[in-house]
């Protein structure tokens, strides 16, 4: 299986213990597999959360660990700046789940255009979605 794969992202006003342990419950009961490494920030509640859910993994929280994940919103960011940011949180949690799901398109996650050259795997794959839709 490759790595890095973007399972879920958090969007939200707080990051209290509830919200936390909603959002790692969500991500964690949507994919089949038991995350090995988990890489955020220093979130204090992060930790207790983790160790509830995720026993096993390990929790990257270094200064620079997640610089992967941010030079990957890099073009994202260059896209948003222009229209000011996102407004609303229902707005942010649609674009990061595209944003991801792209992401995961082209590091080869899913088996939707896995037939194309790697240059046009994520046109292959929109080709095939357009015509399950």
């Amino acid at each position: 299986m490759p790595f890095g794969q973007v399972i879920d992202v958090l969007v939200a006003e707080k990051r209290d213990l509830t919200a936390t342990r909603r959002f790692f419950t969500q991500a964690l009961n949507t994919t089949t597999v038991t995350p090995v490494e988990v890489i955020t920030d220093k979130a204090a509640v992060y930790p207790q959360v983790l160790d509830e859910l995720a026993p096993g993994a390990w929790h990257h929280t270094e200064q620079y660990a997640n610089n992967r994940i941010k030079t990957d919103h890099g073009r994202l960011k260059s896209r948003l700046r222009p229209m000011r940011g996102l407004k609303q949180l229902r707005c942010a949690r649609v674009i990061t789940a595209g944003h991801a799901f792209v992401q995961n398109l082209r590091r080869g996650h899913y088996e939707l255009g896995s037939e194309e050259p790697t240059t046009l795997q994520v046109m292959g794959a929109f080709t095939e979605l357009t015509m399950a839709i």
